[in-house]
């Protein structure tokens, strides 16, 4: 298990797993800034991956509840990098929300000193992001979002803020605010399968809450996701949560297809069109297929078949059993 990996990809196991190894990797660990500038940039502490593991280690000890150990290592970040750099303010709060738990006194108190951080400066990118997390965990979703506007107004090119905000308009339902976020995600990083199955996912979402009473939008909605699916398996040929939503949107369209026109003009200039049944079948078969070998190869340890998620292995089983006894039936 790599400190360099990102922590939020450790499974909760995972990182107990390193929570509990934390003294070790402590003393492992270089800690010794020099006292001058020659000796600070000669010294081997001056790696990257040494301040990449404090931080990654610090994450995963938050998580687990070992706030001595991530005490310990925001102490010697501020060593070396001071209280005043960003990234180092943004993790001093980070375990400040730690410590506070669950108590609202101490929540309203770190939300206060990070707004005092942005009255001085207003463009502390990862402190507006603390401060936003901090809202949406206390349930403050109208400032979150007030403060992901913002944020964006000055940072337009931040994929995750706008992630971050089509995840808060998709907890409240607004699917067409969510897609819109989520299509500016895709034009900052176009061949992100992952985040290409996702707006598919929302659109999908859309049509199926609005099946009946708009067929118009249902469609269009449907149409686009059918599409971000293929793109996302077009990225990555392996996906399987790109084959999961394939396989929804194609069973959702051929149950509905009955009921909708060819094609529906939303504008002078932009059509939305369904392929034709047979194209939506093929789609479908595909998907079975492949979803099938997916869980067969994983379920059988298979090299290089081994790093999808248990619950989405689980989820497609699921979804290929239904299909089944829906045939035997």
């Amino acid at each position: 298990m790599s400190l360099l990996h990102p922590p939020s990809h450790l499974t909760p196991a995972q990182a107990l797993t390193l929570s509990q190894s934390a003294p070790a990797v402590l003393r492992s660990l270089p800690n010794n800034v020099g006292k001058s500038a020659l000796q600070t940039v000669a010294s081997p502490i001056e790696n990257h991956e040494v301040w990449i593991s404090y931080e990654n280690l610090l994450i995963s000890c938050l998580r687990t509840g070992d706030l001595e150990s991530a005490q310990e290592c925001i102490r010697r970040l501020v060593d070396r990098f001071g209280d005043s750099n960003d990234r180092v303010m943004a993790l001093q709060g980070l375990v400040r929300e730690a410590e506070a738990e669950d108590d609202p006194k101490s929540l309203e108190a770190v939300l206060k000193s990070y707004d005092e951080i942005l009255a001085k400066d207003s463009t502390n990118v990862p402190i507006h992001k603390r401060r936003i997390a901090l809202l949406r965990s206390t349930k403050k979703i109208s400032e979150a979002v007030a403060g992901l506007v913002t944020l964006l107004d000055f940072s337009p090119t931040d994929a995750e803020a706008w992630a971050e905000l089509a995840d808060v308009y998709l907890e409240q339902g607004l699917y067409a605010q969510a897609v819109y976020a989520l299509e500016e995600v895709l034009v900052l990083t176009p061949n992100a399968w992952n985040m290409h199955a996702h707006l598919g996912e929302v659109q999908l979402m859309a049509a199926s809450t609005g099946s009946g009473s708009n067929d118009a939008a249902t469609q269009r909605y449907a149409a686009e996701a059918l599409k971000r699916f293929c793109r996302s398996i077009e990225l990555c040929d392996d996906y399987l949560r790109g084959f999961y939503g394939l396989k929804l949107v194609t069973t959702f369209i051929l149950k509905n297809a009955s009921k909708w026109s060819k094609q529906i003009k939303t504008s002078s200039t932009e059509d939305f069109t369904l392929p034709d049944t047979e194209t939506v079948q093929r789609l479908a078969q595909l998907a079975t297929e492949k979803l099938s070998e997916i869980v067969r190869r994983n379920t059988a340890k298979e090299p290089h078949w081994s790093g999808y998620d248990e619950a989405e292995i689980a989820a497609a089983r699921e979804l290929l059993a239904g299909e089944t006894a829906t045939i035997v039936r």
